[in-house]
């Protein structure tokens, strides 16, 4: 079952390239700090502008990886969501080849497919490769939102085993809670600053941007909840939020990739048309790390 608290993995660059040696050193620093999961190849890890060979590589880098420095303890959600269902296809088979243990399919985007066509092409994953899915609802990268009722539709698949929900609507993830049967199947917060609320409804975990940064301290959230112990997850909810929200003053990965470039965990190298975070912006976000003592 996937739960707990896994990284959304940025992907490193350097000189126009996957930086291979970096994306190892960054596998190790998540397991060293004990987090529970690595997602490659998702939103924050620019899956739109990796090759489909560099995509394949890249899933298989961070499974082989994973497997050596974490002894198969760590879970690899690999990012395979396409808007071609043939496509989706190819990426969650090759996935489950090299090793991952679920994969993370965003809804499909900018063709906008009704809540049938959504259905469809989930189930038509789920029915020929065999590995569980993690569905991602995130409207505002896709132009759609997949209603709590094709979730739920969606969940009496044995395959199709958690929502990334990332629509930032607690009557959405409400709605799925209700509907669904949480014992089978999980609510993964996509949304770092609404970790705290979801679990309170229902979610098991998140699957965060800011552990790229600093993941033993948003695990340590995640875990005070799970333990039941809400008082102690609020305060840390309060006095990570500026962070949760300062990861996001301009597009994910931007912030994210900027702060570990000025912590030196990776170049901060982004691709077209992506580019460097604002001047002013930058600014900011130093005098944020300042605040929280990550950088001097």
């Amino acid at each position: 079952m996937i739960r707990g608290t896994l990284t959304a993995m940025v992907t490193p660059f350097k000189d126009g390239r996957v930086d291979y040696d970096r994306l190892s050193a960054n596998v190790r620093f998540q397991i060293e700090h004990g987090i529970d999961g690595l997602v490659p190849v998702g939103t924050t890890g620019e899956s739109p502008t990796l090759s489909h060979d560099e995509h394949r590589q890249v899933i298989e880098h961070v499974v082989t990886q994973a497997k050596s420095v974490g002894g198969g303890k760590i879970k690899v959600v690999a990012g395979t969501g396409s808007n071609s269902t043939a496509e989706a296809l190819q990426l969650t088979q090759h996935a489950k080849q090299v090793g991952a243990d679920a994969a993370l399919m965003v809804n499909p985007y900018y063709n906008k497919p009704t809540q049938e066509g959504l259905y469809r092409h989930f189930m038509a994953v789920a029915d020929q490769v065999g590995l569980p899915i993690v569905l991602y609802n995130i409207p505002g990268r896709t132009g759609i939102t997949m209603s709590p009722a094709t979730v739920a539709r969606l969940a009496g698949h044995t395959m199709i085993v958690a929502v990334k929900e990332a629509t930032g609507s607690l009557d959405i993830a409400s709605e799925i809670a209700t509907l669904c049967d949480l014992d089978k199947f999980t609510i993964i917060s996509g949304d770092d600053s609404l970790t705290l609320p979801l679990m309170s409804i229902g979610a098991v975990g998140v699957i965060s941007v800011l552990t790229n940064l600093i993941p033993a301290q948003v695990k340590a959230m995640v875990d005070a909840v799970v333990a039941g112990d809400f008082a102690l997850a609020r305060k840390q909810h309060r006095q990570l939020f500026p962070l949760f929200k300062g990861m996001f003053v301009e597009t994910n990965p931007i912030p994210i990739k900027t702060a570990m470039a000025i912590r030196g965990l990776d170049t901060g190298e982004l691709r077209l048309p992506l580019c460097e975070l604002a001047s002013k912006n930058r600014v900011a976000l130093e005098q944020l790390l300042r605040e929280y003592k990550l950088l001097s």
